[in-house]
C-alpha cells in the first residue's frame, strides 16, 4: 500500500508574532506547489480563532491559495467550525472552492469547544448544537439542484459544486452526539483518533436511520512527524518550536474533554522507511509549526520528497 503522506499548514507561529508572517504564507504555498510535484497525497488546512500564534482562523481561503497553487493534490480544510459561519454564505464560498478545484477540497465539519470563538462572531455558544444542525441542513439543501425554503423565502444557490452530489464533507467530533449528528444527515464520520465506542454509536444510528456511511480517522491520531539527519541535533534546535503549538492548545483545555493522540516524532528518513515497510500506512509533516525557521521546515519536507518517498 502506498505511503498517504500530507502537510499539515495551520500557519502557527511564536506567540506574539503574529503581525509580520507574510514570508512564512508565502513559504506555506512554496511548500504546496513543491509537495504537489513530488507526490505528497494531501494538504490540511484547519480553523481557530483569536489565537496568541495566529494559528490559521480563515482555512477557506488558504484552501483555495493552496488550490491554486497545486494541480493534483487533496485538500482537506479539518475541522471547519461550521456554526461560527452564514450557512449561505458557507454553501457559496464551499461551491465556488469546489469549482476551482476541481473537486480537490474536502471538509470536517467541527462545532469547536471555546466560547471565545463564537462570542467574537456574535454566535451563541449555548446554542451550537442547534447551529451546527441548522447549518448542515442548509449547506445540503445549497447544494442540490434546485431552490429550497429558507427563513420563510426560496432561494437558489449559485453556482452549485462541480462535485456531486455535494463536496466531501465528514462530521468531526469526539462524543456520541457528533456521531449521531454524522448518522442522521448520512454524512461519514471523521474522530481525530480511534474511538470504537463513539464509533459503534454511529455504526447504530445509521442502521436505525436506514442510511449508509463510514467512519475515517487518522492511523497516529494528531502525530506530526519531524525529518531530519540527525534527531538529538534537531531536537536541540527546534524543541521550542514544537513546543508553542502545543502549549496554546493544552491552554484551551476542558475540563473532561478527551483530546486527541497528538505528539510531535522526530525521525531519520530511514527509520520512517523502515516503519513503513513495517506497514504503517501515513505520516504527516508539520514544516512550519510553531514558527518553525523555514530552513528546518524545509529540510524535513524535502527528506520526505526526495529520500523516502522515491524509496517506497
Amino acid at each position: 500500500m502506498p505511503l498517504l503522506s500530507a502537510l499539515r499548514l495551520n500557519m502557527t507561529c511564536v506567540p506574539g508574532s503574529t503581525t509580520a508572517n507574510a514570508e512564512r504564507y508565502r513559504a506555506a504555498l512554496e511548500m504546496a506547489s513543491y509537495a504537489d510535484a513530488h507526490g505528497v497525497t494531501a494538504i490540511g488546512c484547519e480553523e481557530h480563532h483569536l489565537a496568541a500564534t495566529g494559528w490559521l482562523p480563515a482555512p477557506l481561503l488558504m484552501a483555495a491559495a493552496v488550490a491554486g497553487a497545486t494541480q493534483n493534490i487533496r485538500i482537506s480544510v479539518g475541522a471547519l467550525l461550521v456554526p461560527l459561519y452564514d450557512p449561505v454564505r458557507l454553501a457559496e464560498d464551499i461551491a465556488v472552492l469546489d469549482q476551482l478545484s476541481a473537486g480537490r477540497v474536502s471538509y470536517v465539519a467541527g462545532i469547536g469547544y471555546r466560547p471565545a470563538e463564537y462570542h467574537a462572531v456574535g454566535k451563541d455558544f449555548a446554542r451550537r448544537g442547534k447551529l451546527m444542525d441548522e447549518s448542515l441542513a442548509v449547506l445540503l439543501k445549497a447544494w442540490g439542484d434546485g431552490p429550497f425554503e429558507y427563513h420563510g423565502q426560496w432561494i437558489d444557490v449559485t453556482p452549485k459544486p462541480c462535485s456531486t452530489p455535494h463536496p466531501v464533507l465528514f462530521i468531526g467530533g469526539m462524543s456520541a452526539a457528533a456521531a449521531r449528528r454524522a448518522a442522521r444527515f448520512g454524512l461519514p464520520f471523521c474522530p481525530p483518533m480511534p474511538m470504537p465506542d463513539i464509533e459503534a454509536v454511529y455504526r447504530a444510528e445509521l442502521e436505525r436511520n436506514g442510511k449508509q456511511g463510514f467512519v475515517f480517522c487518522p492511523e497516529n491520531g494528531n502525530t506530526v512527524t519531524h525529518l531530519t539527519t540527525d534527531p538529538e541535533a534537531a531536537r536541540a534546535r527546534c524543541g521550542e518550536y514544537f513546543r508553542n503549538e502545543e502549549a496554546e492548545y493544552l491552554s484551551w483545555a476542558v475540563p473532561d474533554l478527551q483530546r486527541p493522540n497528538g505528539r510531535m516524532e522526530i525521525l531519520t528518513p530511514e527509520e520512517l522507511i523502515a516503519q513503513c515497510r513495517a506497514g504503517r500506512t501515513g505520516v504527516t509533516l508539520h514544516p512550519l509549526i510553531g514558527g518553525l525557521p523555514l530552513d528546518e521546515g524545509w529540510a524535513s519536507l524535502r527528506l520526505l520528497a526526495e529520500t523516502v518517498l522515491p524509496a517506497l
